[in-house]
């Protein structure tokens, strides 16, 4: 199955969603990718999500969408774990499409600027 949509015409909008939940392994593969032991890895990089035994990524602060996941370099619009990602992100956005390529494509061309970031209001929780 083709996809429909290019991460890398994309400012990383999936990587600013509140919950980016992650299990055991994807910390342990991110503590082999940083050199670190899961334990630290987990406490500077992960936190615990709303839901009872949810953990999730931490996030920093982001001029384009308020918050961002840490692993994100805010110059390239980038992911500085790529090879070790969390599973998650791996298989985003699950299918062939992605509702937020579809509308930047779109907002992109409306504006005649290939670099135009729409804005999503994707604002987290204080």
């Amino acid at each position: 199955m083709a996809n429909f949509f290019c991460c890398d015409r994309c400012p990383s909008y999936c990587c600013s969603y509140p919950r980016i939940p992650v299990q055991e392994s994807d910390v342990r593969r991110l503590a082999r990718h940083l050199g670190l032991p899961p334990e630290i890895v987990a406490r500077k990089f992960t936190k615990k999500g709303d839901e009872p035994g949810e953990v999730v990524l931490r996030h920093q602060p982001d001029e384009v969408y308020g918050t961002i996941c840490k692993f994100i370099d805010l110059e390239t619009r980038r992911c500085t774990v790529y090879e070790a990602r969390p599973d998650i992100c791996r298989t985003y956005p699950g299918n062939s499409r992605c509702g937020y390529y579809d509308f930047l494509s779109f907002e992109r061309r409306a504006q005649e600027d290939p670099e135009f970031i729409p804005s999503t209001f994707n604002k987290p929780k204080e």
